[in-house]
C-alpha cells in the first residue's frame, strides 16, 4: 500500500462523541489496525447549528462548520477514515474530497444520505440499505476481540472463581425509546435468573449499564439474592469483558443491538430477554439472530447450542484491506 504526499498511513475513528457510535468506529479501526500496522488516532467532532439539523450532504463547506471543542481535523489526511453516526458524514465527504480521493471513507450505520458519498457503506442489515459499496452486518460493529478477552479473562479468572459453575454472564440494558424498564420487570428477570442458577447449580455474574437505572438494579438484585451472584455495583472495573471471556452462558437484554452482537461474537449460548416491545429495526435484528440459531428468548432455562461466531467487525475490516489494495 503506497503511500502518498496527500496522506499518511493512519486510520481516523471519527465521531460526534456518542459512546456507542465510537465505540463501534475505535473497533473497527483497531481491526484494519491489526492488519495494516496503522496507527488509530480517534477523533472527536460537533456540527454547529443550524447545519446539523441538514442532511449531511447539504452542508457547505463542512469542516468550518465544526463546534470550538472538536477535534483538529487538517491534512495530512490519513489513508483510512471510519466515521459513524449521521452528523459526521459531512466531515467525511469533505476529507475525502480534499484528499482527491486518496483517504478511503468508511461509514458505519446508515448515513441516511446516498452511500455514493464514501467508499464503503457498512449498514445492519436490518435497515435494509444496499448497493454496489454498501456491506450489511448481520449484527453491530463493536470493539471486542480475542486479545482483550484474553485479557479480561486473566484480570477476572480468580474473583468469578468463587462461584459455582456454570458461570451464567448477565448483561443489562435498560429502558430506550421503544421499550421501558421497571422495577416490576426488573424482578421478574432476577427470578428467571435465580430458576436457571438453582437449576443448573452454577452462578450469577451481572453487570448493569448506566440505563438500568437504580431502582430497576435493587430489585433484580433482591430477586437473586438467595442464590450465588456477583453483582457489579459501579466500584471497581466493570466486569463486562470478563463476563464475555469466561461466562459458560450468556444471557442479555433485548433492547441494546450492540450488547447482543458482542455476546454473539463469542459463539457461546446467548439468550435474550424481551422486556418490551421491540421497534421495528429491532425487531428485524433479532428474528434474523433466532432464524439463525444464534439467540434464544430467555425463558429461566438453561441449554447447549452451538452456532458461529457472529464476527462483523473482523470481516468489514479484511474488507476494508482488500479494497485498499484494490486503489492503490
Amino acid at each position: 500500500m503506497r503511500d502518498t504526499p496527500e496522506t499518511v498511513n493512519e486510520i481516523w475513528a471519527m465521531t460526534t462523541g456518542e459512546a456507542g457510535m465510537a465505540n463501534q468506529a475505535r473497533g473497527l479501526a483497531e481491526a484494519v489496525a491489526e492488519r495494516t500496522g496503522w496507527p488509530v488516532v480517534q477523533k472527536t467532532i460537533g456540527m454547529r447549528r443550524p447545519w446539523r439539523a441538514l442532511p449531511m450532504h447539504w452542508v457547505p463547506r463542512p469542516l468550518t462548520r465544526l463546534t470550538p471543542g472538536s477535534d483538529p481535523i487538517a491534512p495530512p489526511w490519513p489513508r483510512v477514515l471510519i466515521t459513524c453516526g449521521r452528523r459526521s458524514a459531512a466531515a467525511s465527504i469533505a476529507i475525502r474530497r480534499a484528499s482527491g480521493g486518496r483517504c478511503f471513507t468508511v461509514h458505519v450505520q446508515d448515513p441516511l444520505i446516498p452511500p455514493r458519498y464514501f467508499d464503503l457503506v457498512v449498514p445492519p442489515r436490518h435497515d435494509g440499505l444496499t448497493g454496489p459499496n454498501v456491506l450489511p452486518t448481520r449484527g453491530a460493529i463493536h470493539h471486542v476481540n480475542r486479545a482483550k478477552l484474553d485479557e479480561a479473562a486473566g484480570a477476572f479468572r480468580e474473583r468469578f472463581a468463587r462461584l459455582p459453575r456454570p458461570w451464567i454472564g448477565v448483561l443489562l440494558g435498560g429502558s430506550n425509546r421503544s421499550m421501558t424498564l421497571t422495577p416490576g420487570k426488573a424482578r421478574r428477570i432476577g427470578e428467571q435468573l435465580a430458576q436457571a442458577a438453582r437449576e443448573s447449580g452454577g452462578g450469577l455474574i451481572v453487570t448493569p449499564s448506566r440505563r438500568t437505572g437504580e431502582a430497576n438494579t435493587r430489585a433484580l438484585a433482591e430477586a437473586i439474592a438467595a442464590v450465588p451472584h456477583l453483582l457489579w455495583d459501579g466500584e471497581g472495573p466493570n466486569p463486562y469483558f470478563g463476563i464475555l471471556a469466561l461466562a459458560d452462558h450468556l444471557v442479555v437484554t433485548g433492547d441494546s443491538a450492540s450488547m447482543v452482537s458482542e455476546a454473539a461474537s463469542t459463539g457461546k449460548p446467548l439468550y435474550v430477554i424481551d422486556f418490551g416491545r421491540y421497534s421495528k429495526r429491532l425487531e428485524r435484528f433479532h428474528r434474523g439472530l433466532r432464524e439463525e440459531g444464534v439467540t434464544r428468548a430467555f425463558d429461566g432455562t438453561l441449554s447447549q447450542w452451538e452456532y458461529e461466531p457472529v464476527d462483523d467487525t473482523m470481516k468489514v475490516a479484511d474488507a476494508i484491506v482488500e479494497r485498499l489494495g484494490e486503489s492503490t
